[in-house]
C-alpha cells in the first residue's frame, strides 16, 4: 500500500494535523508527518516533493496557515495528487490560507479541504488510494455507516426529549 505524507508549515499546525493522522491511523494507511515550510525551509519541502513518489507515497496532504503556499509548492514539484489544508491561525481567520491554498494556477491543481479540514483530507487521500486498494472501498463505506448511526442516534435521543 503506498504512503500518505502530510506536511505541516508549523508545528502550530499539529493540533489541526492531528485529525487527519487519526483517521488514517484508524484505517492503518501508512504515513509519516513532517514539517517543511515554503517559505522558510523551501529546498526541503521541495526536495521531498521531488522525491515522494519514489519513496513510496500515494498522497501529500499539506496544512498551512496565513499565506499557506506549502500545497502549492509541493504540488508544483511532483505529480501526486495534493491535498491542501487551509489552517485558521491568523487575524483573518483562514481565510487567507483558504484563498492561498485553493486559487492554483492552470497546470499545478490542489485539492482543497475546509479551513482546518484535516478529517475531510484524510478521507480524501483514503479514497485516492482505494483507486488502487480494493480493500479500502469497504472500509470507507463502514466508515460512513459509522458516521451515520451516530447522527441516527443523536436524532433519536432528540426526538426522544422533544418529540411526542
Amino acid at each position: 500500500m503506498k504512503k500518505v505524507a502530510i506536511i505541516m508549515g508549523s508545528d502550530s499546525d499539529l493540533p489541526v494535523v492531528e485529525k487527519a493522522i487519526d483517521v488514517l491511523t484508524e484505517f492503518n494507511i501508512p504515513h509519516e508527518v513532517h514539517v517543511y515550510s515554503a517559505h522558510r525551509t523551501p529546498m526541503q519541502a521541495v526536495a521531498f516533493a521531488e522525491d515522494a513518489a519514489v519513496k513510496g507515497f500515494g498522497v501529500i496532504i499539506a496544512a498551512a496557515g496565513k499565506a499557506a503556499h506549502l500545497a502549492g509548492v509541493l504540488a508544483a514539484h511532483t505529480t501526486l495528487p495534493v491535498i491542501g489544508i487551509p489552517v485558521k491561525s491568523s487575524a483573518l481567520d483562514g481565510m487567507d490560507a483558504l484563498l492561498s491554498t485553493v486559487q492554483m494556477p492552470p497546470g499545478v491543481p490542489v485539492a482543497t479541504v475546509g479551513i482546518d479540514g484535516a478529517q475531510n483530507a484524510a478521507i480524501l487521500a483514503i479514497q485516492i488510494l482505494a483507486t488502487e486498494d480494493s480493500a479500502l472501498p469497504a472500509q470507507l463505506k463502514q466508515y460512513r455507516t459509522k458516521a451515520m448511526n451516530k447522527v441516527l442516534e443523536k436524532n433519536a435521543a432528540i426526538e426522544a426529549r422533544f418529540n411526542d
